[in-house]
Parts: C-alpha cells; structure tokens; sequence
C-alpha cells in the first residue's frame, strides 16, 4: 500500500497505552481459561460425562472454545500494538488483516 500515515508521538503514546491495557486483561483472561478444559464434578452417569465433556470442549481444545478465542484476540492486538509502535507507517498494512481477524472471531462466536 502505497499511503503513508504519520501520528504524532503523543497519539502514538495514548494508543498504545490503550493497547497494552487491553492485553493486560486479555492476559488475564488467558489465566482464567487455562482450566476450562478440565471439567469436573458432573457426576458417574454416562449423560453427565457428557455434558463434562462438552463444556470442556468450549473450554479448551478447539479452534471456537474460550481458551483459543482469548489466545485469538491475544495475537490480534499485539499486531495491532506492533503496528502502532511502528509510528503509523505499518498501520496501513496492517489495518486491514487485524481488522479481519477480529471480524472472524466476533463472527465465529
């Protein structure tokens, strides 16, 4: 892309402030959902082991569960942040693939 934007420093300060305390929940969030795979205390009965087993499944474990969607929005602001660090010059490039990865993970929830 051959546009060019220029912040100026205190802009570029301000957001990525407002970047690093969004990872800071998110990181936060990823210590939450470190367990959501493992859960317990539904019981002996067949049903209950399944249901176990499907919460677990939303936990951890696949591509849509909690675990993996915080990893997601985790990888999605850090290029953002990255982008933004850069000055703005690598924002441009960047806008449009982090926009789209966190229109696919809204979109998939």
């Amino acid at each position: 892309m051959s546009e060019f934007v220029r912040l100026e420093p205190h802009v570029i300060d301000e957001i990525l402030a407002i970047c690093d305390a969004v990872l800071k929940e998110l990181d936060r969030a990823s210590d939450i959902t470190r367990n959501l795979g493992e859960a317990h205390g539904f019981g002996e009965f067949e049903s209950a082991q399944q249901l176990a087993a499907g919460f677990s499944r939303k936990g951890s474990g696949t591509p849509e569960s909690a675990k993996e969607r915080v990893e997601q929005y985790i990888v999605a602001f850090t290029h953002l942040r990255d982008a933004f660090a850069s000055g703005g010059e690598a924002f441009l490039d960047a806008e449009f693939d982090w926009a789209r990865r966190l229109a696919t993970i809204d979109q998939e929830l």
